[in-house]
């Protein structure tokens, strides 16, 4: 403000907590873009590595999204050389998605990533009081029914939440 008056802080944990995911994700969007990849497909790398050789239908499901979408996110990896479709085992009809030699290397660079930016994010933190955030969080997300390890911005399934915008 320009009249020399403080602007006055949002006093609502939603709020804060609404404000910290944007900073969080746009944070995270530029620490794996020097990876050539887009928090989507970071996600679904996590997903297939997670649990190989599960189906496309799974993921999409998981994700609460419909196939063609994750088909295109599973186009983008394989051109990549991050994920490869392997006939199912099963049922000749779905296919079956693994990480390559290349994507598996992609997921440990991921891990570094992901610990260096949850220690910038944090770092006001003592390790106790990161511990407790964390618990806390986590005691939201069960209560809120939220998908773990699914992050919000993949999907507005029907008859579920709305996605969010930061300003709300």
């Amino acid at each position: 403000m320009t009249d020399g008056r403080q602007p006055t802080r949002p006093r609502g944990a939603a709020f804060l907590l609404a404000q910290l995911g944007a900073h969080a994700s746009e944070r995270f969007a530029d620490r794996v873009q020097q990876l050539g990849l887009s928090p989507a497909e970071v996600g679904l790398l996590r997903m297939i590595n997670g649990q190989p050789g599960r189906s496309q239908q799974s993921v999409a499901v998981d994700l609460g999204v419909v196939p063609s979408r994750v088909v295109v996110l599973i186009d983008n990896l394989g051109h990549k050389g991050l994920v490869e479709r392997r006939t199912g085992s099963s049922d000749r009809r779905h296919h079956e998605l693994y990480l390559t030699v290349d994507g598996e290397r992609v997921m440990m660079d991921m891990r570094s990533i992901a610990t260096e930016h949850d220690d910038e994010m944090l770092s006001a933190l003592e390790p106790e009081e990161r511990e407790q955030l964390t618990g806390l969080l986590q005691k939201i997300a069960d209560q809120q029914g939220l998908t773990p390890g699914v992050h919000p911005g993949y999907r507005q399934a029907a008859g579920r939440r709305k996605p969010v915008t930061p300003a709300t």
